[in-house]
This record gives C-alpha cells, structure tokens and sequence, in this order.
C-alpha cells in the first residue's frame, strides 16, 4: 500500500507529465536566484550593516570583518558546490536542493537578530553568513542537474538559460536590492530573504519530485577533505594578499600568503592524483576529456573573474566618486549606485532567455564566442570615457555588457550539461559551479591588486599635493600619502570619505582654518583627489579584464558547436550487447 502512495504521488509531476518541467523551472530559478542574490548583496550594502553593528571596518584592526563579511559566502560556495552536486548524483538531487532550502532560511533568520554589535556583531554575522552558504551550495549545486533531467534535450537551452540567468543575475540584482534596502535598515538586507526562503522550502518539498538517474558510490571523504583545504587555503591566501605587508602596498611577498597560496595548490595537486585513482571520486577528472566541457568550463572561469571584477570596478567607481561629485551624500551613494547599476542587469535579463533559446537551435559556439568579444569591448570602451562621465554613455556600455554576458553565460552552460552522462549530471553541475564561485573570489583578490597597483604609483604624489595645497604642513602630509592606498581603495568601495579618519589623529584638522578644513572633509575632495589615481589603476584592470574575455571566448570557440551526450543504447530484441561506452557526437 505505502508503495503504491509512493508510486501515485511521484507520478503526479513526473518526467512525462506535462507540467512537471515547468514546476522544476520556477522553483529552482528562485532557488539560484535567493542564492545567488545573498552572495552579492552585502557588498553594496557593507556601509550600513558596519555602521547598524556600531564598527568602523576601516580600522586596522577591523579590515579581517571586511574581508571575510565579503569573501566569506563566495568561499563556501566555491568549496562546497562540487561535494553536494557528487552528494546529489548519490542520495538524490532533489533530496540535496531541499534540505539547502531549509539550511538558507534558518541562517536567513538568525542573520536578522543579530544580538551583538561592534566585532562580536561581526563574527555573529559572518558566521551565519557561512551557514547560509552551505545552504546556498546545495540549492545551487543541484538546480541545473534537476532541470537537465526534468526538460528533453531539445528544451533544455532554453530552460537552463533561464535558470543560470537568474543565478547570474542575481548577482547583479543584489546590488540593486542591497542598494535599496540600506537605504532603510541594515536588517532588511538580510530579512528580504526570509519570505522567500519559506515559501521554497515549502514550495520544493511539495512539488520536486526524483526524476533522474542516481549512481551508486561512496562519499568520496579524502577527496572533499584535501579539496576544501587547498581550496580555502589558495582563496584566503588571495584575499590577504590585498593586504599590505610591511613596506608594500599589498602582501603578495607575507611568508604566510605565500605558504598559503603553494601549500594550497600543492594540496589540490595531490586532490586530482588521488581522484584519478579512485573508484567514486568526488572531482570527476575524465569529464575532461570532454571537449564541450573542458574548455566550457575554462570559458565559464574567466567569464566568471571578468563579472567580479567589473561588479568591484564599478561599485567604486560610482560609491566613491561619480555620485558625490554629482552631489549625491555618501549615505545614500549605496542606493544611487544600485539604480544606476539597472542598464547592466536589464542587458543581461534581455539577452540571456533568448541566447538560450537560440542555442537549443543553433548551438553554443556562436552566441557565446561572440558575446565574450562583446563584453572584451565594452570593458575597453570604459577606460576611453572619463571618470566623471555623461551617465548616458555609461549606461548605453554597460547595457551592452550585460547583453554580451547573457549572450555567452546561458549557451555556455547548457552546452556543458548536455555534454556529460546522466549520472554525472549533479557532479558536473557542482564542478561548473565551483569554476563560478572561484571566479568570483579569485576576482576579488586579481582586481583589487591590479587596482592597488595602479594607484600606488599616482596616488602618493596626489594625496601629497592636495593636502598640502589646502593647508595640510608637508611633515603631516607626507607620511599620510606614503600610506598604502589599500584604505583609500576600500574607502571608496565603501563610499567613505577617509579624509578625517586619516587626518584625525595627527591634529592636522584642529589647526587648520575652518575653510580648508571642511574642503578636505567636504564632499568632493576625495572623489576629485582619487579620480586621476583611479583611472590609472582602471586602465590596468580593464585592460586584464578585456584579455580574459578575449581568451574565455576563444576557449568557448574550442568547445564546439551543438555538443550531445547519447546514453548507451539497451539490448535489442535479437539480444545484441549495448556499448560498454556513451557515445558522444559534436553536430
């Protein structure tokens, strides 16, 4: 009896109903959207939640919360996505996709009482940041296997696009919605994710429904512990090489970053030894020799540094410096910045849906190739307008970014899930999804020392020659421009002026005239001072964002055309021997 309920409740959305596709598309598309919403928020947002916390995150003792309130959801991510898409093939991807659901809500809800402020604040949220991540990880890592399984291959361009647009886009949505929420309280930010959160819990666990194919195997234990430790260790060692050590501007030379970086490639060195040994591996090594998939991946992870980067470049740029000189008060800079950021995302929003579509038709190669180029130029057409832009410009070249990303991210990834087994569907879905999330994370720490770079040769003489001209003595202002411009760097991805907080304890201020001292802690001083500096340093950034572009659609011109696995054919009636192997034909 139970196993006929069994049997009636999973026939109601099966494979072969007409309605169940659409089910799994709605809801894992809101599942990779919260996600992926969450790993971005908090970064346009960082000034309200420090100031709700009571915190300065400029101080140096306090840079460590900045850095992991940033880095600490897109690390665990990144680590984590892969084991649960392996988990997911083994015990069930919807099973996997739920229970993130209901990981990510808890964490949602204890974000939003955080009982502490100032550093145990901090930790409290970090903390649960993390946790929401693990949940984050499973939604992720699973949604695209549960649609590639749920939509025939014919359709599945067009429903993987919608879903990896969302996944996408929500990283842009979330600085527009963080934007908006920090404008009202800093709790918001979180508590927007609680409502959602319930009602896919609900939503899921009610309609989702095991369709695909399992494989039998073990957890692959040695293989997720060696992977998580040389993972965390390069990304952490990357994140702390934004950091100055001793006399540089950045700590790529600190003995620790360095033995974090090496140790942590050494380790997954070993990782991909053993998991070519093993029977059941958690990172499956052979996938590629998969043509689509290899250099699908490739093409994903470069994309992927690209998107960070511009997200940082771009927040900083209009936080920092475009909206106070145009009169915009640092508190609201937060909320400007994230609607002036909607040409990006609503390029993105057009162009993916449809690129996914087409693909289903003509394959990947096309679209994706081309919208990598696309996106190479627009990076290149920021560094020929000014800092202090016409915002028309600005808007017309980041639609067209956002155009050439849907252009290449919705065709890219259904080209890679279709090239896989049916079995292997979850584990390639994780993998493409770590290639993602260490996109994301190495971003952080490539562009934000690019940019350290640019301005350490151009910001010194700057800071110097403004403070001095309006009345700062040259044995104050000296030692202040000789600083490393990390903290003004940060300060204007804050949208802070640091002006007093660097000047503050020398006296400086307190003995200047009135007049010059409310120029330097006025409204347009440090986003004047800072533009010339930046723009050296964008120069450097875009012009390694346009190169990556430039490769990653290469990779995806090598990747082939419209790339399908064929399962092994079953025995005939005569009793004729399927292969032992899948086939796999490039069209």
């Amino acid at each position: 009896m139970a196993e006929k309920v069994q049997r009636e409740r999973a026939g109601v959305f099966n494979r072969d109903h007409p309605r169940y596709k659409w089910i799994a598309l709605s809801n894992t598309t809101l599942g990779v959207l919260m996600a992926t919403i969450n790993g971005s928020i908090v970064l346009i947002s960082l000034p309200a939640i420090f100031t709700g916390i009571h915190l300065d995150p400029l101080e140096p003792g306090n840079v460590s919360y900045l850095l992991w309130m940033l880095m600490g959801y897109i690390l665990v991510t990144a680590v984590l996505v892969m084991t649960f898409g392996r988990l997911g093939d083994m015990v069930g991807r919807v099973k996997i996709y739920n229970l993130g659901f209901v990981i990510f809500t808890i964490a949602a809800v204890a974000l939003v009482f955080d009982p502490f402020t100032s550093g145990a604040g901090a930790l409290w949220l970090i903390g649960w940041r993390v946790v929401q991540a693990v949940g984050g990880s499973m939604i992720f890592a699973n949604s695209t296997a549960i649609l590639t399984d749920a939509f025939p291959a014919n359709k599945r361009g067009m429903a993987i696009g919608i879903n990896q647009i969302a996944a996408i886009a929500g990283t842009f949505l979330g600085l527009i919605i963080g934007g908006l929420l920090a404008a009202l309280d800093w709790r918001a930010i979180f508590l927007v994710s609680v409502p959602f959160g319930i009602l896919g819990t609900i939503w899921s666990y009610k309609s989702l429904h095991e369709v695909g194919a399992k494989s039998a195997g073990r957890i692959d234990w040695w293989g997720n512990i060696l992977f998580a430790v040389g993972l965390v260790a390069v990304l952490a060692g990357i994140t702390y090489g934004i950091q100055p050590y001793g006399d540089s501007s950045t700590g790529w030379l600190n003995p620790w970053v360095l033995g974090a970086i090496i140790g942590g490639v050494a380790v997954l060195v070993v990782f991909v030894l053993l998991e070519l040994r093993i029977e059941d591996p958690l990172f499956n090594v052979r996938l590629f020799a998969i043509r689509t998939f290899a250099w699908g991946n490739v093409a994903g992870l470069l994309a992927s540094i690209g998107r960070g980067g511009l997200q940082f470049m771009l927040i900083i740029w209009l936080q920092g410096i475009w909206l106070p000189l145009h009169g915009f008060s640092y508190e609201s800079t937060p909320f400007w910045a994230g609607i002036y950021l909607l040409p990006l995302t609503i390029g993105f929003l057009i162009s993916g849906p449809i690129s996914g579509t087409l693909s289903d038709r003509f394959g990947a190669r096309a679209l994706s190739s081309a919208g990598l180029v696309l996106v190479a130029a627009t990076f290149v057409a920021l560094l020929l307008i000014p800092v202090n832009f016409e915002y028309w410009i600005f808007a017309v070249i980041t639609l067209l970014n956002g155009i050439g990303s849907g252009m290449f991210a919705a065709p890219n990834r259904t080209a890679i899930m279709n090239s896989v087994p049916a079995t292997q569907r979850g584990a390639a879905s994780g993998m493409t999804g770590t290639f993602q999330n260490a996109g994301n994370s190495l971003s952080i720490g490539i562009f934000f020392s690019l940019m350290i770079a640019g301005l350490a040769t151009t910001l010194p003489d700057a800071l110097y020659s403004g403070l001095t001209s309006n009345g700062v003595a040259a044995q104050v202002a000296g030692p202040v421009a000789a600083t490393p411009p990390v903290g003004s760097l940060f300060a204007a991805f804050l949208g802070y002026n640091p002006i007093a907080s660097i000047l503050g304890p020398t006296g400086a201020l307190d003995a200047l005239p009135a007049a010059d001292s409310a120029t330097l802690t006025g409204q347009s001083f440090f986003p004047e001072l800072i533009s010339g500096p930046f723009h050296s340093g964008l120069v450097i950034v875009f012009i390694a964002a346009a190169a990556m572009s430039l490769i990653g659609a290469v990779a995806s011109f090598l990747a082939g055309g419209k790339y399908m696995h064929t399962e092994p054919s079953s025995p005939d009636a005569a009793g004729t021997t399927a292969p032992t192997e899948a086939a796999l034909s490039d069209v």
